[in-house]
């Protein structure tokens, strides 16, 4: 990521070093999951559309832990192997809108609430701005070599209301909570990059 771009990489300390940790990252482009893998503090197991394991990359993607899931079901191996990540005190990356978008965490799924009230893992929220303010020149999936991306990680929260409890309320009120923090923080990362109001 450092040899491509220009990965501007703030509030990273704000990871905890020990512990089972989600990271929420926005999604706005290919780039994006990556980018964070490479930033970040710590390994990082990601969720991953199946598709996206085929061929040589396939190979490599399970070979740097990165985790499997059909998102047109309920994937029990890949929800199993995601609470795997937590429970032996990892870092699970998930893409909280379940699919590249505006990046402005405006829809979420249930799944990160899921994760969050099941583990009682802290959320930490990560913002990823400018990898697709303009297509490359050499290569018009990526973003310009050696443009900057910046990388905005958040202040650590708890989904749960503290209760322990994992009903469809609870759940839908940790999809609330999380919705609110989210959006927060990337209010709060466009003022500390100087990005612009929106994400294109």
């Amino acid at each position: 990521m450092y040899g491509l771009w220009k990965p501007r990489v703030l509030g990273a300390w704000k990871v905890p070093a020990t512990g089972p940790v989600i990271l929420a990252v926005n999604h706005s482009h290919n780039v994006d999951g990556p980018m964070v893998m490479g930033v970040a503090p710590r390994p990082t197991h990601f969720l991953i559309k199946k598709e996206a394991f085929v061929g040589p990359l396939g190979g490599f993607l399970t070979g740097i832990g990165q985790l499997k899931v059909d998102r047109a079901a309920a994937d029990r191996a890949a929800i199993t192997d995601a609470l795997g990540v937590l429970a032996a005190q990892g870092v699970l990356g998930i893409f909280p809108e379940g699919t590249r978008g505006e990046g402005d965490f405006a829809s979420l799924r249930a799944g990160l609430a899921y994760f969050a009230v099941r583990s009682g893992a802290p959320i930490v929220p990560v913002a990823v701005m400018g990898s697709s303010d303009r297509p490359g020149r050499l290569i018009k999936a990526l973003p310009p070599l050696r443009s900057r991306v910046d990388v905005v990680f958040g202040d650590p929260f708890e989904a749960g209301d503290g209760s322990g409890r994992r009903t469809r309320r609870a759940l839908d009120e940790a999809t609330e909570r999380i919705q609110k923090q989210l959006t927060g923080h990337l209010e709060n990362a466009r003022r500390l990059t100087g990005r612009r109001a929106t994400l294109e």
